[in-house]
């Protein structure tokens, strides 16, 4: 007698075609999320620390990657984040304040930004400019700043705090704290070398 097989059952057209919807909608999605993701501004790392010498650090949220050509109004004296120009300031040493918006994008490459009060003894920014030798990176700019609510303040992306002068022990908890920029959205793959010198002005503060 013969043997009879039996073919399994075809899948319906119906069904294959919803299996491939499915599929096809999961993929878009994907592709979706994965494009809102990649324009997302980057943030940096969590400003917050847990030190308590460090207790009176402001800290912020700001996003990266805001780059603007027009004058910004910034909340905090010196800036700490935000929207800045596209170019940014040389690291180093300055003799003459430089320009917010410059001096934020250093900021957003993981630069540490101490401003001080005209007028500091000689010897005092002197002493600034060595305690910012000891950051490892060397993305650091020291400039006088008027008008600032401390003698002397620290400024990372994110992150500042007011100083009493120069011999102030909480700037070397800060710079071992936040001198590694991992606050800052660039960091990782930006320097602040090879930047422009540009100062501020009464029209362009």
């Amino acid at each position: 007698m013969p043997t009879t097989t039996t073919a399994p059952p075809r899948r319906k057209p119906v069904i294959t075609r919803v299996i491939l919807l499915v599929g096809l909608i999961v993929l878009v999605g994907a592709l979706v999320w994965q494009v809102n993701e990649a324009r997302k501004s980057p943030t940096g790392g969590d400003p917050h620390t847990d030190n308590p010498a460090l207790s009176a650090v402001k800290t912020f949220d700001f996003d990266g990657g805001q780059h603007t050509e027009d004058p910004v109004t910034y909340a905090q004296t010196p800036p700490a984040g935000g929207p800045h120009d596209p170019v940014w300031d040389d690291c180093g040493v300055y003799t003459e304040p430089i320009r917010n918006e410059n001096g934020v994008h250093d900021l957003e490459h993981g630069t540490v930004w101490v401003t001080y009060r005209p007028g500091l003894p000689a010897a005092d920014v002197q002493s600034l400019e060595t305690q910012l030798g000891t950051v490892t990176s060397k993305k650091t700019i020291l400039s006088p700043y008027p008008g600032l609510p401390a003698p002397v303040v620290v400024t990372v992306w994110n992150a500042q705090l007011d100083l009493k002068g120069a011999d102030d022990s909480r700037l070397p908890i800060f710079l071992q704290e936040y001198g590694d920029g991992h606050t800052a959205p660039e960091a990782a793959f930006a320097t602040c070398e090879g930047g422009a010198d540009i100062m501020a002005t009464p029209d362009n503060p």
